[in-house]
């Protein structure tokens, strides 16, 4: 069992990704091609913001025109914080997971091994479907402008750029910059994305784990001799302590993933207020059978389900975790010596509070959070469309 790693089996994909971009965690001997291609491929998502940025600000006071750029801003911008929030806490990712592949986090049995595979099973495919969708956005995005056969030629994207697309080369390069750029976000979400919300769930696998181990606890039989009855007593009262540092070992692992991404988690949450109210502005202004009308429901569609799988997440690691004290009752403590039922109270008490992940060290990530987001949003949109008439009119 010690030849098991935990680090591939919920990361392998993120790693994958994000060294073939150049943004994984650099090596202690990282070398001068590899810091330039990291500082590169960074260089151009700050390049996309500030673009966007800058052409925001030059058609500021309309309204109906803002709305149209301003729900990729948000996106921009909060994948920006993130890639820099990744970067800045580096260290903290190094002790991460150097916990992942600490000998009390290793699986002691085959039900351990499958547990810990389900549970990286369930997040990923909830994030390949993300990756997916939100390819198949950016491809509809660069698409579009080529099947446009009349008026002067357009980028995919609006806003600010050093280049005309009435002259070539120029309209190729801005056009190969945005593409690229477009592209490289959607990965770059989806391997910083993986990261922070595959250790919430490999939380989630030890809890579980923890209550396998607590169900396993033997009955101990009054008719066995006084000396075999000692031996089960020592054993199960040695489970429920592995149980114990176990259970100290995760609350400090989820304690470090809150503390390294909340300011990640809380930006999400915003960002996606504005995203969700500024693209539903912008649909009003589309025709229902057009193109641009289809791209951004869809577009709204995968930012939402991004957001679902980072509530979800957290909802999962407070559900795991509320029932623990419920399976410590289940057991067979009531066959046991004092010593254990002692000590079972109080580890009872203890697992009694649930593991909570919240953004921004306040908000906590669960189901009910992602509702409140639907409305925030829904109520500011409902506020800039009374404006966007009143302004029409």
């Amino acid at each position: 069992m010690a030849t098991f790693n935990s680090e591939d089996l919920f990361l392998s994909r993120a790693k994958f990704v994000m060294k073939f971009l150049g943004v994984w965690m650099p090596p202690v001997d990282e070398t001068l091609p590899r810091k330039l291609f990291k500082i590169f491929m960074l260089t151009l998502q700050y390049l996309f913001l500030i673009f966007q940025t800058i052409y925001i600000t030059q058609i500021w006071g309309d309204l109906e025109a803002v709305s149209q750029p301003s729900y990729l801003l948000f996106t921009q911008a909060c994948l920006c914080l993130k890639i820099t929030i990744f970067h800045v806490n580096i260290d903290n990712l190094r002790e991460l997971l150097k916990q992942m592949g600490s000998e009390v986090f290793l699986p002691q049995s085959r039900v351990h091994e499958e547990i810990l595979k389900t549970q990286a099973a369930r997040i990923k495919r909830f994030l390949l479907a993300f990756m997916i969708s939100s390819q198949i956005v950016c491809t509809i995005w660069v698409v579009h402008p080529m099947l446009q056969k009349t008026g002067p030629r357009k980028f995919p994207f609006d806003m600010w750029m050093p280049v005309s697309p009435d002259d070539s080369p120029q309209y190729e390069i801005g056009y190969a910059f945005q593409l690229l750029t477009i592209c490289m976000s959607a990965y770059m979400y989806f391997g910083v994305d993986s990261v922070a919300l595959s250790l919430v769930i490999f939380g989630c696998a030890q809890v579980e784990i923890i209550k396998d181990k607590i169900l396993s606890i033997s009955p101990v039989q009054h008719r066995l001799k006084e000396s075999e009855r000692k031996i089960i007593f020592e054993k199960n009262h040695k489970i429920l302590v592995e149980c114990v540092i176990q259970h100290q070992a995760v609350v400090t692992f989820t304690q470090l993933v809150e503390d390294t991404y909340h300011w990640y988690l809380l930006f999400q949450l915003t960002g996606d207020v504005g995203v969700t109210c500024m693209s539903a502005l912008n649909i009003l202004a589309q025709e229902v059978r057009s193109l641009q009308f289809v791209t951004i429901l869809i577009y709204v569609i995968v930012m939402l389900s991004q957001l679902f799988i980072c509530c979800w997440s957290g909802h999962e690691l407070t559900a795991t975790s509320e029932g623990l004290h419920t399976v410590l009752y289940q057991c067979i403590w009531y066959e046991q010596d004092l010593k254990f039922k002692r000590d079972l109270r109080f580890v009872m008490m203890r697992m009694s509070r649930p593991m909570v992940l919240r953004a921004g060290h306040y908000i906590g990530m669960s189901r009910q959070t992602f509702v409140a987001v639907l409305r925030m949003s829904y109520s500011y949109f409902a506020v800039l469309n009374q404006a966007n008439r009143v302004e029409q009119q």
